[in-house]
């Protein structure tokens, strides 16, 4: 875990950020493809700030399905060059990243044998509008084979099989007894994105002091050369130049953009909502895998275990920035109906929800009538704030391509300041995968040279957690202690505390939706929310009233 300055009051937190009031590169946005951007800036020797208007990933980034995929139904929007860089970079995270990503199992139940065998060859030939439909056994054969060929890595991952029913059963005998084939696969989950996202905007920090970030600043104009800057805590607003802007706030990007006096329409985002249900039946009936599935309608639903809970989801609803983009109930009640359509025998309620989320995909404008064929690819568009400082733009993106499309944008911006390409970032592990061991022989020494000051199963614990950086929390806790909470105790006193000196935390929603997994996995009760809040006053001198308005603004299932 990398030390960093203290963020305990307004001033410090932004001290780097107004001391060095200007930069080669401002990017506004911090969820992970600013974040990747500014990773790669960085390591170019490009001076470089990134800035957020709440904290690091905690928009679109934070909501996403915690997959890292290919998109093997982008084949049918004849989206190829897409997948093709997905599965490229979904190996590359495997390699790179292996202490957050990691290979996922996933299976298809097919009810029907040539359902969507006409529609989807017309719709990748002429790209023409239509009514989804359910994809039959044929047409997931064809898909199948094209996600082979692009993504196998030289054969790392298995190929995908196809069983019949009574093989099906006999594997998962909850599944929906008229199921005629499932098809098996593989792509990759990571377990905790937006610890993944910190270390990508570590791994920038580590370049120098040409590197800065800052949370909770928001951009809210730009004046005689300059882009003003509003903290989001005090309501000071100061400039900051740079010679190029990157727009990186995904479905922000035309209110962030109007900001600038600049009228676009990119976007035409849909939310896409999830939950969490601590339902062990069903926990189980997943056999480690994701279950990957249509309705008839043709949207796609998915589900697995992940921090022995069962995530589920999600929709495919068009938004507006301007609405309140919430997890509805009747989003929940579609899932269930879903869920039984797969496992009929499993029964879900909501009663078994400890964590429901929604977010905006940052999908491009489109007059596509259904949001499941909107193009999921991305593009950069170049403009001009006032007479010369050059804004780039950036239109859609997710998860699985950050690194490439980090990659691709800090070209862009390299060629405006005539500077050349110096590292690449391909190969080059992220944070805590640097040095992670790949066996559990190689994790049982780690564990063993690092576990004699909190004992072995903590140390294999913490580096599950944050990977090789536990190393320096793991000497940190064997110099002031490791006790745990008292309603938490997978955490401890001395841990939190670290983080919260550590890694820019605002919030009480920063260490329980973003520095840990508690809020996600289903953990945090109020009992817990009093018990951190008080170790967040202890560190940023909180009153006992914003202490009681921090626990009061984070809702518990």
């Amino acid at each position: 875990m990398t030390t960093t300055s203290s963020v305990a009051d307004s001033g410090s937190r932004l001290a780097r950020l107004r001391t060095m009031g200007s930069a080669d590169v401002l990017i506004v946005g911090a969820g992970i493809n600013g974040l990747a951007t500014f990773r790669d800036l960085a390591l170019q020797g490009v001076s470089v700030a990134v800035i957020d208007r709440s904290d690091f990933c905690s928009g679109a980034s934070a909501a996403s399905s915690h997959m890292i995929h290919g998109g093997v139904r982008y084949l049918e929007n004849g989206e190829l060059r897409l997948v093709k860089e997905s599965l490229q970079e979904r190996n590359r995270l495997l390699s790179a990243a292996p202490h957050y990503v990691r290979p996922l199992k996933t299976t298809i139940p097919i009810f029907s044998l040539v359902s969507g065998l006409l529609a989807a060859p017309l719709r990748l030939i002429t790209h023409t509008q239509g009514t989804p439909k359910e994809r039959g056994a044929l047409l997931i054969k064809v898909g199948l084979m094209m996600y082979d060929l692009f993504g196998r890595d030289g054969g790392k991952l298995p190929r995908h099989s196809f069983l019949g029913r009574k093989k099906s059963l006999a594997q998962m005998p909850h599944l929906h007894p008229e199921v005629k084939f499932t098809a098996t696969y593989y792509d990759a989950a990571m377990d905790n994105p937006e610890r993944l996202a910190l270390d990508v905007m570590k791994d920038g920090l580590a370049a120098g002091d040409h590197a800065v970030v800052a949370n909770y600043v928001s951009a809210v104009g730009f004046d005689q050369g300059s882009v003003i800057l509003r903290d989001e805590l005090s309501g000071d607003e100061f400039p900051f130049m740079a010679k190029v802007v990157v727009n990186a706030t995904g479905p922000w990007t035309d209110l962030t953009n109007e900001a600038f006096g600049q009228g676009t329409q990119f976007m035409g985002g849909t939310k896409g909502s999830h939950i969490v249900l601590d339902n062990p039946e069903l926990f189980e009936a997943c056999d480690g895998r994701e279950i990957f599935f249509e309705n008839s309608d043709g949207r796609i639903v998915l589900m697995y275990p992940i921090m022995n809970r069962v995530l589920v989801g999600t929709t495919d609803i068009p938004v507006k920035m301007s609405e309140d983009i919430v997890c509805t109930d009747e989003e929940v009640d579609y899932f269930f109906q879903l869920v039984k359509l797969v496992f009929p025998t499993i029964k879900t309620e909501h009663g078994q929800i400890v964590y429901r989320y929604a977010g905006v995909r940052p999908l491009p404008a489109s007059e596509d009538t259904n949001p499941g064929f909107v193009s999921r690819d991305y593009r950069i568009v170049h403009s001009e704030l006032g007479q010369a400082t050059p804004l780039v733009s950036l239109v859609g993106g997710k998860w699985t391509t950050f690194r490439a499309l980090g990659e691709h944008l800090a070209d862009e911006v390299l060629a405006l300041l005539s500077r050349p390409r110096q590292v690449s970032t391909q190969s080059l592990p992220i944070g805590g995968g640097k040095d992670f061991p790949r066996t559990e022989a190689d994790t049982a020494a780690w564990v063993h040279r690092h576990g004699s000051s909190v004992g072995e199963d903590r140390a294999r614990e913490l580096l599950a957690r944050y990977g090789t950086h536990a190393e320096v929390l793991i000497n940190h806790l064997g110099s002031v202690g490791d006790q745990p909470l008292e309603h938490n105790p997978h955490y401890s006193a001395g841990e939190i505390e670290s983080l919260i000196d550590n890694e820019w935390v605002v919030t009480l929603s920063d260490i329980v939706h973003r520095r840990t997994s508690m809020a996600f996995s289903g953990q945090v009760n109020k009992k817990l929310l009093k018990e951190l809040a008080h170790l967040m006053a202890s560190r940023r001198g909180w009153s006992s009233s914003e202490v009681a308005r921090q626990i009061g603004s984070i809702t518990v299932e």
